[in-house]
């Protein structure tokens, strides 16, 4: 059976993606040579040699792009979609295991990449292998489709998408079990003014991940350290310079990660600064995670509620700039969004600037690809396969009939862009398994 191919493979699936986590594949745009930086590049590369290794054919986008690795025959072709880029570690002396060491304890592998989304992309590529390793016949091509800045602007898969062959369906393994059928549009944005800041306040490292810390620099540090005790705020002094300790998360799921910006605003407005972003911050956003100060109660059926989360901020002597990440429910207009938040910036002061727009996907519970990966998973796991909503915006958008399917099961700990981020390796394998039937029953 399938499965039992994949429990053969396993030490070998390990042995791969510890070495996909031992490269710090963080985007760096200042590189002259590839578009994201060589360590995004080498991450492709060795994805690509793991992959040709394993009997795929594979192909490498000159100009560092994408690549893709293929097995089988047919005129029509299923594709699985993942990335080989992560976040930044942040600061690693705030983790216990080595960010790109791939250790391995308690049945966990750690590692930036771990679960978000090296792991399980390794896990998809090994439950491709299963399927070969059992002599079935392909009646579809499998593609693995490997991107290059999906925790950014995602310009790798779109230039894939403009010039290579579209899959006729397919999933990408970036989210969450059972199958997500919805995801909810994704805006990014900037609330900016250009007024001089008494302040200087530094804080968030990316646009989809809850900040972990937010640093101080100025007059007010000792009465700000004060402030930050009485309201219980986890801080740290280092000569100079305060910072804000937070808790990191994904962006989808504010209220799982502790905002270090938000919180630096609460006690820089208590301690009475004069700033028209503190205020904005500790009056329209304070502890909220839906935005329900601003725009009331938004929500829909297929996907919940709004989600709201300020992710980078810049306080200087040149302005006073934000980074909000938003996450809009499926059956909600962007305009009713864009004018909310533009209406209350401006009695602020600020000015809203949009960065980057992805429309909700939504396939109806009917179709042929969620009624077989629903009963690929219910027969894997025992569980309730009832498909799901995400905040997440995932690589489903990128082309039509794709949607995301795992790797997280319910109830797991959501450790995404977190320090100390792990696969769980009995969950990996489960992963590969359920990757590997869903495979079998798509290329009939």
């Amino acid at each position: 059976m399938v499965r039992n191919k994949v429990v053969d493979n396993q030490k070998e699936m390990i042995s791969a993606l510890v070495e996909l986590l031992a490269i710090p594949s963080v985007l760096d745009e200042l590189d002259e040579v590839k578009p994201f930086g060589k360590q995004i590049d080498a991450a492709l590369k060795k994805t690509l040699d793991i992959c040709e290794g394993l009997g795929f054919r594979t192909y490498y986008d000159p100009e560092g792009y994408y690549g893709y690795a293929e097995y089988g025959d047919g005129e029509e072709m299923i594709a699985i979609l993942g990335h080989i880029d992560v976040v930044s570690e942040g600061d690693a002396g705030n983790w216990k295991h080595a960010p790109y060491g791939g250790e391995i304890e308690d049945g966990k592998i750690f590692g930036r990449g771990a679960i978000d989304d090296k792991g399980p992309l390794i896990a998809a590529i090994f439950g491709v292998k299963a399927v070969i390793d059992t002599g079935a016949q392909f009646n579809k091509r499998v593609r693995i489709i490997i991107g290059t800045d999906e925790e950014t602007s995602w310009r790798g898969i779109c230039r894939y998408s403009s010039r290579e062959e579209i899959p006729v369906a397919g999933f990408t393994p970036d989210a969450n079990f059972p199958v997500v059928y919805a995801e909810k549009g994704l805006l990014q944005f900037k609330l900016k003014t250009s007024q001089k800041s008494e302040l200087r306040v530094r804080g968030g490292t990316a646009m989809n991940a809850v900040p972990e810390s937010a640093s101080y620099h100025g007059d007010h540090i000792y009465r700000l350290e004060k402030q930050l005790k009485k309201m219980g705020f986890d801080h740290d002094l280092e000569e100079e310079e305060l910072f804000v300790i937070g808790k990191s998360a994904h962006s989808a799921k504010p209220n799982a990660g502790v905002n270090a910006i938000v919180r630096m605003a609460m006690a820089l407005k208590e301690i009475g600064t004069d700033s028209p972003m503190i205020a904005f911050l500790s009056e329209k956003i304070a502890f909220t995670y839906n935005g329900e100060l601003i725009f009331g109660n938004c929500q829909d059926e297929p996907s919940g509620k709004l989600t709201f989360s300020v992710n980078q901020i810049d306080l200087s002597s040149f302005g006073e700039t934000i980074g909000i990440d938003a996450r809009i429910p499926v059956t909600v207009d962007k305009k009713f969004i864009v004018d909310g938040i533009t209406r209350v910036a401006e009695k602020y002061g600020l000015e809203y600037e949009e960065l980057d727009y992805l429309a909700p996907l939504y396939i109806e519970k009917s179709s042929e690809l969620i009624q077989v990966l629903t009963q690929v998973y219910v027969e894997e796991t025992g569980l309730s396969g009832e498909p799901t909503a995400s905040g997440g915006a995932t690589y489903a958008r990128s082309m039509k009939n794709i949607v995301a399917f795992g790797p997280a099961f319910p109830g797991q700990e959501k450790v995404s862009h977190q320090t100390d981020e792990y696969f769980d390796l009995n969950a990996m394998i489960k992963c590969a398994q359920i990757y590997a039937k869903s495979i079998e029953k798509l290329i009939k």
